[in-house]
């Protein structure tokens, strides 16, 4: 997947974008920074003002207070890459994996002891949202100059093509992404709850953005 592809694809004002998968994903160092940060602005504006995890400890975002409740752009372009594998292996129909992929993101993330609760509930979301823009079930809305995202109904429209070679490649990086990271054995087990959202529903594009309240 090429950089410019994807930058003029979740730099668009309105609708969805129409990515192709490629057999390498693009690395971290060639996502632009406006790209990082245009996919953070959607997420954040996919950020729900509470989210009660499995737990009852209810998590609250100050969306006055944007600069303490999500990541740095470094951050969050690593964020970014582990959602664009857990959209590969969404669109190569890898299922275990695409959750392996989730989990090793969000256990690295908890275990780095970096960020608060309601950064980790951000990391998730922007997770999410990746997820959710490259397999084409995000759109983006533009009213009176504000840009708005909300879930595209129905089947998305954005091509889906996976060979053996790519499914394979997208396999091996997973397990590649995995393996580096801690043993999220008893993560799978046991499902995070800081983030307000069991793996599940983070990982599956399909799902609707969290209830706010």
């Amino acid at each position: 997947m090429h950089d410019g592809l994807y930058g003029r694809a979740i730099g668009a004002l309105t609708g969805v974008c129409c990515l192709a998968l490629s057999v390498v994903p693009v690395s971290a160092q060639q996502l632009s920074e406006r790209s990082v940060k245009t996919l953070m602005d959607y997420a954040w504006n996919y950020t729900p003002t509470k989210f009660t995890p499995p737990s009852g400890k209810t998590v609250f975002i100050d969306k006055k207070n944007k600069d303490k409740m999500i990541v740095p752009v470094d951050a969050a372009r690593g964020v970014i890459m582990a959602g664009r594998l857990t959209a590969h292996a969404q669109i190569c129909d890898l299922p275990d994996d695409q959750v392996k992929n989730y989990h090793s993101l969000m256990l690295r993330e908890q275990l780095s002891k970096k960020w608060s609760p309601q950064q980790l509930v951000y990391i998730n979301q922007l997770h999410l949202t990746t997820v959710m823009m490259l397999v084409g079930k995000l759109q983006i809305v533009e009213n009176k100059g504000e840009k708005t995202v909300k879930v595209r109904e129905g089947k998305s429209n954005t091509a889906k093509t996976c060979s053996a070679e790519q499914k394979k490649k997208v396999k091996e990086l997973i397990t590649a992404y995995v393996a580096a990271g801690p043993d999220i054995e008893k993560s799978l087990a046991a499902p995070p709850v800081q983030t307000g959202t069991t793996t599940p529903a983070s990982a599956k594009p399909s799902e609707k953005p969290a209830e706010k309240k």
